[in-house]
């Protein structure tokens, strides 16, 4: 698919929603100077599109148990076998995030865990069995911000 070029309406609703994905329509409406249903059709479009892919909350995972943050660099034995892994990832609910990446990494994920107990059950329950020959975990005791990317609502 062409890459789309965003206008400045385009960028000013991105920002917007971006900032607050409950903000009512016509609220985006009022903010840009133009009707309801012109914002409604251009969120639409942006959909349609893949820019914007959906809207959710979210959930505190230490607030609902989940104490432990990791991000694991992934080796596996046969990187062929990432398409297959790749899928395997998506079937263990404490997995969040899977890159494929530059380095020495085949993949790397982002997964929450309980506690310490229960991430070295991941790993050796969930994970080893996929194929790795080995993996190399990180830790993260704080994350110290988390957002989105910022949308510049000024034309290029």
């Amino acid at each position: 698919m062409a890459k789309y070029s965003l206008d400045h309406l385009d960028r000013k609703i991105l920002k917007l929603i971006t900032q607050d994905a409950r903000i009512p329509f016509l609220e985006v409406a009022k903010a840009c100077n133009v009707s309801g249903a012109a914002i409604h059709q251009r969120v639409q479009k942006l959909a349609a599109l893949g820019i914007i892919r959906g809207s959710q909350f979210i959930v505190d995972p230490e607030k609902i148990g989940y104490e432990t943050c990791a991000f694991i660099g992934l080796y596996l034995k046969d990187p062929s076998k990432f398409d297959d892994v790749r899928e395997a990832l998506k079937h263990i609910p404490e997995v969040v995030e899977c890159h494929y990446t530059t380095g020495g990494f085949d993949m790397f994920i982002k997964l929450y865990a309980k506690n310490n107990h229960h991430l070295l059950n991941i790993i050796h329950d969930k994970l080893q069995p996929l194929g790795l020959s080995r993996s190399e975990t990180i830790i993260s005791f704080n994350a110290t911000f988390n957002r989105p990317l910022a949308i510049d609502d000024t034309d290029d």
